[in-house]
């Protein structure tokens, strides 16, 4: 009886998510824009991937990052808003433990697949403009191949872990979370055990990888600054500043959320327990459903295959 005690008290079958506290009466209201701003997201990234892949034009080492931003903007809000809007609509709070663990694992590893792409474009963005002559020469297919693999591999190995550290917790008291998704430290916290390795490596991996990211970031755009105004044309510097600036604002969109949440997660303690998952909620479900519009107006070769492809009579 004790081994059976044991082994449920470490593999727990299931948890119930609540949704947002505070605000459980006013959730099938609160479901509407979170389910138009999912929708948002599948078409929008839907229509980038379709275009990226079906247009030779477009099969270009920018456009390459782009699809892969949007992949990654596809796992992150369809791991999380589906669950969440099931919470809302349907009371489907329960979810199983390995389901817990999956939806905790990719939530984690596209954020730093996110994170990582954003610093592959600025390293793409950085080549097209600060050394245009060995652009083509330097991103070669293989390159961009050697890259997504090294993009993809970074955020398994640092993701990987924790799904190791949650396993092999035991869970003997509540197994209520106060959220509408699976998140690491959260769940964490539901343990009857010592989580400081959990905490550590939840917060100070993750932090220096994505500081690190930032650095990189910033040092690319600052020799971009640099170069784009030393620019003899006129049209090249407004197309430069056009590109640069969409690729600024879906890096702010992304990671200002992000390290807010993550902060306030393990910091904010007087923050309202409300405020932060509404807030954490947002974060998963706008990036993903901004950044293809963002592209789409700020990118010109988007924009105008985007036109072709609803108004085909119009551009003729």
């Amino acid at each position: 009886m004790m081994a059976t005690l044991n082994l449920t008290s470490v593999n727990p079958s299931s948890f119930m998510l609540v949704g947002i506290p505070g605000l459980e009466q006013f959730h099938i209201w609160i479901g509407i824009p979170f389910f138009t701003i999912y929708l948002v997201a599948l078409v929008g990234n839907g229509i980038l991937l379709y275009l990226i892949t079906m247009d030779h034009s477009l099969h270009e080492p920018m456009f390459f990052f782009l699809s892969m931003l949007a992949s990654a903007d596809l796992i992150l809000c369809t791991t999380c808003v589906p669950k969440t809007l099931g919470i809302f609509w349907l009371k489907a709070q329960k979810i199983t433990f390995p389901g817990c663990l999956t939806q905790l694992f990719f939530l984690h590893f596209s954020f730093f697949l996110d994170s990582a792409i954003l610093l592959g474009m600025a390293f793409d963005r950085y080549m097209a403009i600060c050394s245009p002559l060995r652009y083509t020469s330097v991103l070669t297919p293989r390159t961009i191949v050697k890259i997504m693999v090294g993009i993809v591999g970074r955020s398994f190995s640092v993701i990987l872990p924790v799904v190791f550290l949650v396993k092999r917790l035991p869970f003997c008291r509540t197994r209520i979370i106060p959220h509408t998704y699976c998140e690491h430290i959260g769940v964490a916290r539901l343990a009857c055990a010592d989580i400081s390795v959990n905490i550590w490596y939840g917060f100070a991996v993750p932090v220096m990888t994505i500081i690190s990211d930032l650095i990189l970031i910033g040092i690319s755009y600052s020799l971009i600054l640099h170069a784009v105004f030393h620019l003899p044309s006129r049209d090249a510097l407004q197309k430069a500043i056009s590109t640069c600036g969409s690729h600024v604002s879906v890096i702010l969109i992304f990671y200002t959320p992000a390290m807010f949440s993550a902060l306030t997660h393990r910091f904010g303690h007087n923050i309202s327990l409300t405020f932060h998952i509404m807030f954490a909620n947002l974060y998963v479900a706008i990036p993903p459903a901004l950044n293809p519009i963002i592209y789409g107006v700020k990118t010109k070769q988007i924009r105008d295959k985007v036109t072709l492809l609803f108004f085909p009579k119009g551009m003729q």
